[in-house]
């Protein structure tokens, strides 16, 4: 629900621990009585620093171009990219890369803004929920995105090793950023685990993967549901794990 000053603000249960006060144009949110201030997006520039900006590296004219197509279900081409573009295969090859990189940088530009969205979504909410919360968003967003499923449908093996292959932008990324996520909430002391983060971060991945691409993987279909309820209870599990008793 809205607060006072027009921004989001999280109701909390009954004796939860957690309060949220009004700090200005930022949220000051209190677990168990230690105050944190949040700026909006500051969350997200901390988690994804490139933000949900367009590679720079790559001319926005081609990148804009490379972008279009893919949305409308298109497959890349980079002969019909030149000739619309109006530069030699020679020159696009020169300022944007083969195509696996052009696609590497675009998958990857998408995903940020996914997270970006999620993110900025979530910044009432703390720890495992949090967590649960983003992963879920992500994911869901990912399963109903057209372009995607089409470029997976038309071109498995290279979609596969783009969004999943160890030396993908999108899968070290998404990793990265969950990593960033979960160290955030445990310097914030909501979240604990009795696992360190990069291997957390890194079965987390895998399991999304595994559940968001299992047409082409295993021939069935995808179960975003499952897969956040398999996500929450590892996090839950191991988060019990780590307390004291």
């Amino acid at each position: 629900m809205p607060g006072p000053d027009g921004g989001p603000y999280h109701v909390l249960g009954e004796g939860d621990p957690r309060t949220i006060v009004p700090a200005g144009d930022a949220r000051t949110i209190v677990p168990g009585g230690d105050a944190r201030t949040i700026v909006p997006g500051g969350d997200a520039r901390t988690i994804v620093p490139g933000g949900a900006a367009a590679p720079a590296a790559i001319p926005a004219e081609i990148f804009t171009a490379a972008v279009d197509a893919f949305a409308a279900g298109q497959r890349l081409d980079m002969r019909s990219l030149a000739q619309q573009l109006g530069v030699a295969r020679a020159t696009l090859y020169r300022r944007a890369g083969n195509r696996e990189h052009l696609l590497d940088e675009m998958l990857w530009w998408r995903a940020r803004r996914l997270l970006v969205d999620q993110v900025q979504a979530t910044v009432a909410l703390a720890g495992t929920e949090r967590l649960v919360a983003v992963i879920g968003g992500v994911l869901r967003a990912i399963a109903t995105d057209r372009p995607l499923r089409a470029f997976l449908e038309s071109d498995p093996e290279t979609a596969l090793r783009l969004l999943t292959g160890t030396r993908s932008t999108v899968h070290r990324g998404m990793a990265t950023a969950l990593e960033k996520l979960i160290d955030l909430e445990r310097r914030r002391g909501c979240f604990e685990a009795s696992l360190d983060t990069p291997t957390l971060a890194y079965a987390i991945v895998r399991i999304s993967e595994g559940f968001l691409y299992a047409d082409p993987i295993a021939d069935r279909a995808p179960d975003i549901d499952r897969a956040v309820t398999l996500i929450e209870a590892l996090l839950v599990g191991l988060t019990r794990h780590s307390t004291p008793v």
